[in-house]
């Protein structure tokens, strides 16, 4: 039988402690499969991917690295390989990145330039890229692994999925809308994605509305058979999250 993986995403540290993760990572990792650590989150500073992946690894659980190609030029991501690789972390996400909230991108790398300089470091690595819910790009089906774009449409995500076959593993993308507060925030961050009214006004008037919902989708991806499992993104919800689907999965 297929297993069907959960992937869930921790919330960084922005400060030098990792209390906050290690309390997700213990919480979430009844649940979970393993874990993605973001990289400098939704553009601010936080502690090293590689770092807390490691971390996760040391609580007995399985890190992936998130690495954006918006931060660092080409030996600053050799540094950061040999870190991951004195660490024992093997497997990454790459990413372009949002947009900072201070100083500029860097324009030495690109996620397909990641992949490459990453094989050639070590053909060993298990690497991955996102994909947005449109065509694929022919280099991208070089990943070990694709991260398909956060959706609140199952019908979207199923209908993208049939469209574009790849031979490797295929996450889809699912996150809980924690307020109306955060839905605003989304829907300025990431103009193009939809989030349908009534789940806003149902989350306006229910804090626990986002969190059924999310799991009520995580169910829905599983029970279609068109992914390999899901990239959960629990925000501040991972306690509900994890008791909503500790027994139903």
């Amino acid at each position: 039988m297929v297993t069907f993986e959960l992937i869930c995403e921790i919330e960084p540290p922005t400060k030098p402690d990792l209390t906050h993760v290690r309390h997700q990572i213990g919480t979430l990792g009844k649940i979970a499969h393993s874990f993605l650590i973001p990289d400098n989150h939704i553009g601010r500073a936080t502690v090293s991917s590689v770092a807390v992946a490691h971390e996760v690894e040391a609580m007995g659980g399985r890190g992936i690295a998130c690495l954006n190609s918006r931060d660092r030029n080409l030996l600053g991501f050799q540094r950061d390989l040999l870190t991951a690789a004195a660490y024992g972390v093997d497997q990454f996400l790459f990413v372009y990145g949002d947009k900072p909230t201070s100083g500029n991108r860097t324009s030495d790398l690109t996620v397909r330039s990641m992949i490459e300089e990453a094989r050639r470091f070590s053909p060993g690595l298990r690497l991955g890229a996102a994909a947005a819910l449109r065509p694929l790009p022919a280099w991208k089906r070089t990943a070990d692994f694709l991260f398909a774009q956060v959706s609140f449409s199952l019908e979207a995500q199923l209908r993208w999925r049939e469209a574009h076959p790849v031979d490797v593993p295929v996450y889809a993308g699912v996150m809980v809308l924690a307020s109306e507060r955060h839905a605003r925030t989304l829907a300025a961050a990431i103009p193009d994605i939809a989030l349908p009214d009534d789940l806003v006004a149902r989350v306006a008037a229910d804090r626990m509305a986002g969190v059924e919902a999310a799991c009520e989708q995580v169910l829905a991806l599983r029970d279609s058979g068109a992914f390999a499992g899901v990239h959960l993104i629990p925000v501040s919800r991972y306690r509900d999250v994890e008791s909503r689907l500790a027994t139903a999965l």
